[in-house]
């Protein structure tokens, strides 16, 4: 499942959660944006 966040309240919302509707349960708003994983980033020898 993908978690995405609603951009206007802030809260994460996971893919199964949101039927067919694309609609935020929380305030009710359609845009949505998947947060970037944090990247670990290491030294080269």
């Amino acid at each position: 499942m993908a978690t995405y966040k609603c951009f206007k309240c802030e809260k994460k919302i996971l893919s199964g959660n949101l039927d067919k509707r694309f609609v935020c349960p929380n305030c009710g708003s359609k845009i949505f944006y998947k947060p970037r994983t944090k990247v670990k980033k290491i030294k080269a020898i």
